[in-house]
Parts: structure tokens; C-alpha cells; sequence
């Protein structure tokens, strides 16, 4: 029983030691997320979360065992409900620039910074749609954490962005709020 145990465990230690990036190497990882978006900040009471979609990849370099430096690029609908039917679609492009450490094989925390850019603003209403890009700022600051595992080479991750800048223009401040989850699969590229 006690070498079955052992065998086990070794077992386990090899893959999990397998799936993590070695020192020096480059990955890039093709994602798509599941964002849980509001917006937050001056005259946002009768706001609340919205459900949208987002994609793209983020290309990382494992700078040591325990740290991974990483910058993506990804289109994410955010935005949020209003009071009744009214709709804040807001779509942007983001470029998450993050730092990934590992506390646990696998196991990575991270942190980071976001700008976003936005590429479309609309307010829908009773089935009509208003383009309102005039009424918010093109570019946005977002301060990311998240948490993310590795399951052979799956990556399976939950990110919160907290908007530091404002989204809109004009009076008051709103900001960002965005809970994603996200399914990716990392990509070796080899070495340096």
C-alpha cells in the first residue's frame, strides 16, 4: 500500500511538474470569456450587471519558476442594465499587461494593468438602438486580478477588473466593473 501511495504521488508530481512553463519560455494562450459587466460610480443605483462574451489571446514569457510576465489582446462586450429596458452596450478592446505568480504548481495569481480602448457605445431603449460613442471617453484605465489554473494545458481562469478611470464624459464619473471568467489553451512556443 505504501509503494502505491508513493507511485501516486510521483505520478501526479510529474504531470503537474510537465504542465508548467520552464524558465525562458514563451507560450501564447487563445481565450474566450464569459464577463459579468456593470458600471459603477456617480448616478449608478438603478444599474445593474450585464452578461457579455470576449476573445482573444494573451502571449506570456516565464521570466522564473515563479513569476510569468504576460500582455494580451481582447475584445470584451461590457457596459450594463438600466432602469427598465434600457441597455449600456459598451464594447472594447483591451490589453491586459499582467504579471502571473505561481504560488502552487499551476496556481497563478495576477495582477496587472489594462488600458481599454472603445470601439462602440450604443444605448438601447424599447428596440431602439442610439450610437453614444460621443458620450464616453475612447481610452480607459482598469487595474486587472485574477486567479488561474492549468489543467494540461488548458487554462481555466476568473479575472476582476476595477475601472481607475473614467468611462464617460461630461459630468459625474463612471467606471468599470467586470467580473470575467475564462477558458483558454496554452501554447508552447519554446525558448528564448
Amino acid at each position: 500500500m505504501k509503494k502505491l501511495m508513493i507511485l501516486a504521488v510521483m505520478m501526479v508530481a510529474t504531470l503537474t511538474a510537465s504542465a508548467q512553463q520552464k524558465v525562458g519560455s514563451w507560450s501564447i494562450t487563445p481565450t474566450g470569456t464569459f464577463n459579468l459587466a456593470t458600471i459603477v460610480g456617480d448616478n449608478t443605483d438603478d444599474m445593474s450587471m450585464k452578461v457579455g462574451l470576449g476573445a482573444g489571446a494573451d502571449a506570456m514569457y516565464q521570466l522564473s519558476s515563479l513569476v510569468g510576465l504576460s500582455g494580451g489582446l481582447y475584445y470584451s462586450m461590457q457596459g450594463a442594465n438600466g432602469k427598465g429596458d434600457v441597455k449600456y452596450n459598451v464594447d472594447e478592446l483591451l490589453i491586459p499587461l499582467m504579471a502571473n505568480f505561481y504560488v502552487y504548481p499551476n496556481l497563478a495569481l495576477k495582477v496587472g494593468l489594462q488600458p481599454g480602448f472603445i470601439v462602440d457605445a450604443k444605448v438601447k431603449s424599447d428596440k431602439v438602438e442610439v450610437d453614444s460613442s460621443d458620450s464616453f471617453q475612447s481610452v480607459e484605465i482598469s487595474l486587472p486580478l485574477g486567479i488561474s489554473y492549468e489543467i494540461s494545458n488548458f487554462v481555466i481562469g476568473a479575472r476582476y477588473n476595477l475601472g481607475l478611470a473614467k468611462i464617460n464624459k461630461g459630468n459625474g464619473s463612471w467606471r468599470n466593473s467586470v467580473l470575467m471568467f475564462s477558458l483558454g489553451y496554452k501554447i508552447p512556443l519554446g525558448r528564448r
